[in-house]
């Protein structure tokens, strides 16, 4: 296993704060290697009872090509640098990046809760079981709450929020060929409680296309149903649980606002035609031959999180949007 990945440039200048029942975490307990995924650092409280005015994030060595998530009523500033290992960015080298992230002038009061993003990918060499710290610190008008030790020992007072790596074992390239059916089955398989998640899969999109398309197959072994109910994607700037149903002569598309139920051992597909995630207001291009992480949000399975290789525009079915009609 390799080492324990972090940026220290804080540590041993800051207090802790005393008192704190709660430690920030982050939202995301693994994420898989080479990956583009969303961390959400989560901040629960502030310093002995003070408001939160600034909120700091480390980001470690192995994390790249990261970009932040402005919040309203906050200033964001970054520091660059460089990384210790190039990474090859579809095709372009990239030798430094973000590596510390800080949103200030805010005013997160000490009974209420808040959360910080950045999106970023997992290198390559890193290895299934790391493990990876994310330093974060809250400042107050008169003290801090440390979060950045990563010793990693049980019952510390300031763990640092960290997540451990998985392997994605997907299927690379732009195209390895078509099956009897449509396109190449993908290898990413994620289980989480009764459900077993495979297959995923988006369509890429035309430069400035508002819309997206997710695909994936849910088995659900358990003797009790689940339900999907929500999906978010990092270039999604609101994601949706979408059905295509015949009305007519005309296929008609729309959300399910109670979410998709997932039966007792039955196996549910959501594919272009039928059921599938669809992601609105993209912040940029989804192109093919990359992969993007989508969170799903499941009744009793909880928070999922799946690689979705992005294939060609026309991937899996002859259907493709319009608005939001097929």
């Amino acid at each position: 296993m390799k080492p324990q990945f972090t940026l220290l440039p804080l540590i041993g200048l800051l207090g802790m704060a005393s008192g704190a029942s709660a430690h920030s975490t982050l939202e995301q307990k693994t994420a898989t290697i080479g990956a583009w995924t969303k961390i959400t650092l989560r901040v629960p409280h502030g310093c002995d009872g003070q408001a939160t005015e600034t909120v700091r994030i480390t980001l470690p060595e192995g994390f790249y090509a990261a970009k932040p998530m402005p919040k309203a009523g906050w200033d964001l500033e970054v520091v660059t640098g460089p990384y210790a290992t190039p990474y090859d960015n579809h095709g372009t080298e990239m030798t430094e990046g973000l590596r510390e992230v800080s949103w200030s002038g805010g005013n997160l009061e000490d009974g209420w809760y808040d959360e910080f993003t950045v999106a970023g990918s997992f290198g390559p060499d890193l290895a299934t079981g790391d493990v990876l710290y994310f330093p974060a610190l809250q400042e107050c008008a008169d003290g801090t709450a440390d979060w950045t030790d990563t010793s990693g020992a049980a019952g510390v007072a300031n763990p640092a929020p960290k997540l451990t790596l998985i392997a994605g074992d997907m299927v690379q390239g732009h195209d390895h060929g078509a099956m009897a059916g449509g396109d190449h089955a993908m290898g990413n398989t994620v289980e989480a409680g009764d459900l077993t998640l495979s297959g995923g899969f988006a369509r890429a999109t035309l430069p400035n296309a508002p819309v997206g398309g997710g695909f994936l197959t849910i088995e659900n072994t358990g003797a009790e149903a689940d339900r999907l109910l929500s999906v978010e994607m990092p270039l999604a700037g609101h994601s949706e649980i979408h059905e295509m149903v015949m009305q007519g002569d005309v296929m008609q598309m729309g959300p399910l606002p109670d979410g998709l139920e997932i039966p007792a051992g039955e196996t549910v597909s959501l594919k272009p035609g039928s059921f599938h995630l669809m992601f609105m207001d993209l912040t940029g291009p989804l192109t093919e031959g990359d992969t993007v992480t989508a969170t799903l949000t499941f009744e009793k399975a909880g928070t999922v999180e799946l690689p979705l290789e992005i294939r060609k525009i026309n991937a899996g079915a002859a259907h493709s949007h319009s608005g939001h009609t097929e």
